[in-house]
């Protein structure tokens, strides 16, 4: 297991971007990398609630999932909800394979900045079966999504979907 730090500025107060942290519709738009789409099943936006995730290839040929043939599906809970500060994550991946079992936790802060918000993302006990570098990268195409999101740009790529 291994702890990954990722971070990005974004040109938005911290109540914009916290809001995009815990709106469904928000999430299914930015928490995915390029080339996939979400699907949220379920996202119960308080302390202790739960949210079930999946993220899928858009290309039959565009990657494999831990979950399905192309999708990763993880579901987890929320331990901590600081407005506009923090959100910490519980979060462990629906996988019948060993080596990506078991829970990580995700804690994003908000850190205010002249004319912004430092978003900090903190992944720790990141399964060793997951790529660090596709991690990073996926993490940081979110990233890019939520700023545009938050600093009102259109999305260059496909969005996600929520499930009601």
């Amino acid at each position: 297991m291994y702890t990954m730090r990722v971070s990005r500025r974004v040109a938005a107060p911290p109540s914009v971007v916290y809001r995009a942290l815990l709106d469904p519709e928000a999430v299914a738009r930015w928490r995915v990398p390029y080339g996939m789409t979400c699907e949220v099943h379920t996202f119960d936006a308080r302390e202790g609630g739960t949210f079930r995730i999946s993220l899928t290839y858009e290309d039959e040929g565009g990657g494999t999932g831990g979950s399905g043939a192309r999708t990763d599906t993880y579901h987890g809970r929320f331990a901590e909800l600081l407005p506009d500060e923090r959100v910490v994550e519980v979060i462990e991946f629906e996988s019948g394979d060993p080596r990506f079992q078991g829970a990580m936790s995700l804690t994003t802060t908000l850190v205010p900045m002249d004319g912004g918000t430092e978003v900090v993302l903190v992944h720790e006990g990141i399964p060793d079966a997951v790529s660090p570098g596709d991690n990073e990268t996926g993490t940081r195409m979110a990233l890019d999504r939520l700023a545009a999101l938050a600093e009102g740009r259109p999305e260059v790529r496909g969005a996600g979907r929520r499930r009601s």
